[in-house]
């Protein structure tokens, strides 16, 4: 049980899935954690602190001090005390009060003293958790190293259908057996990934791209920084944000840029993944203005890019680890194990554009991890899930 002897504060906050609780709270227990519950006085107006106090074996915290003899609660003692902290649920008043430090309540000031890392579950009406002030004041705690457990989709207490019920706690306890598991096991690493696509300039206004959100590369930063690594994040023209504090993101446009960073940062890496859609040519000519259209064709004479993979692979030092993706349409298989050969990868993420859910723009990826030896499919998942696989076989890299 990775959470042997491991202690939580757990959070409750005033929301019709705080009944979940106490589901949590047994799943936790029976992983061998020991659980203190601090609840907000409307959180009380939905499960009542004798249910919890039962189910921990603890009297329940609400207030600073207990009324009947003055005992003071110390969350100082509680930040000290804790491995971790989850608020479970978590509504869009107290997650904007963690955001903005309003430390009105003994819940509040709790988590503001908390050492241990933090887990958020929210739990809100779909237009409440869809609020650019609500996905602002998340994007806050995750700026600020917090874990943040997404809610899902389904009928919420208003009978509306969306996003905004907080994650099942079999998940939550989950996500917190593998974070006990995994927490440091990429601890001292460099890690340099490269993600989303090129653009190469055509004029001052036009340019030749490709679909690649980045998704898939940020993913992969944020997994291998929750897991105690340094990470640089070579990143082409994309609209997403980076959250935990351990990425460093340099951002680049073009592929010669891209190959200049990403060779810089690998000298002293531990490990490279080369997520990025890089442009394999580039126009030989950039026209330094507009062009005009004065007839009806127009030749574009491209030249190669300088290939990233194949510059890193050959200067891969003894220890370092080199991971590839293919993106392919046909051939899937024999053009990934060539790609690997080329390269000199130590494994490659197949994934092809033929496989619903998987590939550009969208949220989830269906992978096949191929080296040398073996090839192990992967089911359709989200991008974050699909993230913990791909740095799982690195971590296991690392081991050999």
């Amino acid at each position: 049980m990775n959470m042997k002897g491991k202690k939580i504060v757990l959070g409750i906050t005033g929301s019709i899935a705080a009944y979940k609780a106490a589901i949590l709270i047994r799943g936790l227990i029976k992983k061998g954690a020991e659980v203190q519950v601090v609840i907000t006085p409307s959180g009380k107006e939905f499960i009542t602190p004798i249910t919890l106090s039962t189910l921990t074996s603890k009297p329940v915290i609400s207030e600073f001090f207990s009324q009947r003899d003055g005992t003071w609660h110390s969350h100082v003692d509680l930040g000290l005390w804790a491995d971790a902290m989850v608020i479970a649920p978590a509504t869009a008043s107290t997650i904007g009060k963690m955001a903005h430090g309003i430390a009105d309540n003994m819940l509040i000031t709790t988590y503001l003293s908390m050492k241990a890392p933090v887990f958020v579950a929210p739990a809100m009406d779909l237009d409440m958790f869809a609020h650019p002030s609500t996905q602002k004041n998340l994007e806050i705690l995750r700026s600020y190293g917090n874990h943040i457990i997404e809610p899902a989709s389904g009928e919420l207490a208003s009978h509306l259908v969306g996003k905004g019920r907080m994650e099942e706690p079999e998940k939550i306890v989950e996500v917190l057996e593998n974070f006990f598991a995994q927490q440091q096991d990429l601890q001292g690493k460099k890690v340099v990934i490269t993600a989303g696509p090129t653009y190469e300039k055509i004029d001052p206004v036009r340019f030749i791209g490709n679909y690649s959100s980045g998704k898939m590369g940020f993913a992969l930063a944020e997994e291998c920084a929750s897991r105690g690594a340094e990470v640089v994040l070579v990143s082409g023209p994309v609209t997403l944000q980076v959250h935990h504090p351990n990425i460093k993101r340099v951002d680049v446009e073009s592929a010669q840029q891209m190959y200049e960073a990403a060779k810089e940062a690998f000298e002293d890496a531990h490990a490279g993944i080369l997520c990025a859609a890089v442009a394999d040519f580039t126009p030989d000519i950039v026209a330094d203005h507009k062009i005009k259209r004065e007839k009806d064709d127009l030749v574009i004479r491209l030249k190669p890019t300088q290939d990233i993979a194949a510059s890193l692979g050959a200067s891969k030092k003894d220890g370092q680890i080199l991971v590839g993706f293919a993106l392919e349409t046909n051939d899937e298989e024999a053009n990934a194990k060539g790609k690997l050969e080329r390269k000199n990868f130590d494994f490659i993420v197949l994934n092809s554009l033929n496989d619903k859910g998987a590939g550009f723009r969208v949220d989830t990826n269906k992978i096949t991890i191929i080296d040398k030896v073996s090839e192990t499919p992967y089911p359709l998942k989200g991008k974050a899930e699909v993230a913990k696989d791909i740095i799982n076989r690195l971590a296991e890299s690392f081991k050999k």
